[in-house]
């Protein structure tokens, strides 16, 4: 069979050339981008960039570590940038020039790319700085002299022969102060297995210049601890860690008069920090902005040959065959179940045609849709065609009995006396009575049944319904009593909401037998009224309870009016709570009764005016609330 779908609207066809406009866009902004790497990476391996900046930060640190002002940094500048191919400028924190390889008036970049500074130097661009931020070239009066040079030096060969003989191979390295250290063959310090015969202890005592500089230390971190309420009990002391390539001093001595905690560790080691700081502070530079921008020399291009653009060529078309294949068996995969859809349905409706469901993705859901669409669809024409037997019933047997008896009277069999015009008149009530269902439950269905809202209390509402209904009920031998939990109010159609409450209580009262009780209630759930009809009759199946709001149900399938009602009260109960954004939910056990229950939301404070509420008196004998 011919779909009739023009080749360019076809969704086989859409998704193929979609597909290809992917992949192609894929192809050229992979190309693209493979191009823009390689030329950012050859120019980043030939310049080193990242290298660069931070080998330059770490020597323009070095030279603040080491002298006390940026006097004479010009020439470390210009060498860096000759060496690197970068601008090099620096600046203080208020963008006054310092030195600048760059000439005259040149407008600086926008951003700093770091701030040097020796005190506070980034621990990731400067071994040795990750416990303090200081940079540990940055020595100040720990540096020592050439006397003391020399003599640790001697007592650091001494010990290097030591360590020989007992079979361990060590290298003296020289730290930032002039201080030699032992370290081993991986790098590490050698503390950790000095022989007996070498811990003489005279290569790691402090010189005059360490112990003086410590001196003045331990006075600025006691002040710090002072200002900060740690007093120690102890006398304070720090010392040098010459574990370590580097001037480190550490907490050695004194004692807190509470127990010791992390939080005071930790103020101890801050004032040393922040003591180290400032003893070093006169011997460094000041804090400077640094600013770096490309050089002149133009960054390098990539050409690509013809062997790489036949490549890029080769992958390419290889992309868009394999796209166009994936798409080709995705899409055909795709459009089989829609096809199958689209055949059953363009059946005849009377088929109720169902697709099989053979997956559980996008196009499955849409296939049980369509088949729970068809069921409904059978199931409304089946309801359909029930509803206008039923109306036909529900019509043809009043019509007939007064057809009949008009007949009868016109040959003069039966003479019209009064007894046979109220029998007459009867039918014509009932035939009334199904129209006037009909026309509520077709106004429903349309949207256009209208309610005349208003503040309604819900106990009153009850007395209203009660005293309607009590002549008939007491005439049948049954209790009708109310029973109100408060008095909340309603916005609601009091018209309509007696008609509902007794279409219930007329449907109680046909079911239930002499001695019977029916009660009316009211209470407040949460934000909602509940109005319940409860009766003693003879109850409802569970099989059916189902199918009670459905329109010309009966409990007794044989249609007889002996029990009376034309089985359109519930539906329209239903319907009216629907129109009053509410529910109706019934409950029942055979034998015992039903409960029929209305959950209506409740009227709020300031959501009404209650005035002009009827009493119960005012709907005595009210035709529309039987």
């Amino acid at each position: 069979m011919r779909s009739g779908i023009p080749l360019r609207k076809s969704l086989l066809v859409r998704l193929l050339i979609t597909s290809v406009l992917i992949a192609m866009c894929s192809v050229a902004a992979t190309a693209w981008l493979a191009v823009e790497t390689t030329t950012r990476a050859l120019q980043e391996e030939q310049g080193q960039v990242l290298a660069d900046d931070t080998e330059i930060l770490r020597e323009l640190s070095a030279y603040a570590a080491t002298h006390r002002d940026w006097h004479g940094a010009g020439h470390t500048v210009r060498t860096l940038s000759e060496r690197t191919g970068r601008r090099i400028a620096l600046t203080t924190p208020e963008r006054t020039p310092i030195a600048d390889s760059a000439t005259v008036r040149t407008s600086l970049p926008p951003r700093a790319a770091a701030t040097v500074d020796p005190l506070r130097t980034d621990t990731y661009s400067e071994r040795g700085a990750q416990l303090s931020g200081i940079d540990p070239r940055a020595v100040g009066p720990y540096r020592l002299t050439d006397k003391e040079r020399a003599r640790l030096g001697k007592l650091a060969l001494i010990r290097q022969q030591c360590f020989r003989r007992n079979g361990f191979e060590t290298t003296i390295v020289r730290t930032p102060s002039g201080r030699p250290v032992l370290t081993g063959e991986d790098g590490g310090n050698t503390d950790d297995y000095v022989p007996t015969e070498c811990a003489d202890g005279r290569l790691n005592t402090p010189t005059p210049t360490e112990t003086k500089a410590l001196a003045e230390l331990t006075g600025l971190v006691r002040t710090c601890l002072t200002h900060s309420r740690l007093p120690l009990t102890d006398p304070l002391a720090v010392t040098l860690d010459f574990t370590y390539p580097a001037v480190r001093p550490r907490y050695s001595a004194g004692r807190h008069p509470a127990p010791t905690t992390a939080a005071t560790d930790r103020a101890v080691k801050e004032c040393i920090d922040s003591a180290r700081r400032h003893q070093l502070d006169a011997y460094v530079a000041p804090t400077a902005e640094l600013f770096l921008g490309s050089g002149s020399s133009a960054p390098p291009h990539f050409d690509m040959s013809p062997a790489n653009k036949a490549k890029v060529v080769g992958v390419a078309a290889l992309v868009l065959a394999l796209t166009v294949a994936v798409t080709a068996l995705v899409a055909t995969r795709l459009v089989r179940p829609l096809r199958a859809l689209t055949h059953a349905a363009q059946q005849p409706p009377e088929q109720h045609v169902r697709v099989p469901v053979t997956t559980r993705d996008e196009t499955g859901i849409l296939a049980e849709a369509f088949n729970d669409l068809t069921e409904r669809r059978e199931r409304l024409e089946a309801q359909r065609k029930a509803m206008v037997s039923d109306i036909a019933h529900e019509l043809r047997t009043p019509l007939t009995n007064i057809r009949g008896w008009l007949e009868v009277t016109r040959d003069g069999v039966v003479a019209p006396d009064p007894e046979l015009l109220a029998s007459l008149h009867e039918e014509a009530l009932v035939l009334q009575r199904v129209i006037d269902d009909l026309q509520d439950l077709a106004a429903a269905d349309a949207g256009t049944l209208r309610l005349h809202r208003e503040p309604v209390r819900a106990d009153e509402l009850l007395e209203q319904v009660a005293a309607a209904h009590r002549v008939r009920a007491d005439g049948a031998g049954i209790r009708l009593r109310t029973k109100a939990g408060g008095a909340p109010w309603l916005d609601a159609d009091p018209v309509r909401m007696r008609q509902a409450l007794g279409n219930l209580v007329s449907n109680a009262i046909r079911h239930t037998p002499a001695d019977g009780t029916i009660t009316l209630s009211t209470r407040t759930d949460g934000d909602h009224v509940v109005l319940e009809v409860a009766d003693t009759g003879t109850g409802i199946a569970p099989e059916d309870l189902a199918s009670v709001f459905e329109r010309f149900w009966r409990a007794e399938k044989s249609r007889s009016r002996r029990t009376g009602g034309s089985g359109l009260g519930l539906s329209i109960v239903r319907q009216l709570a629907a129109a009053h954004d509410g529910t109706v939910t019934a409950t029942s056990e055979p034998g015992v009764g039903s409960v029929f229950t209305l959950r209506l939301p409740v009227l709020r404070p300031g959501g009404g005016s209650p005035a002009g509420i009827a009493s119960p008196a005012d709907v005595q004998g009210d035709p529309s609330a039987v």
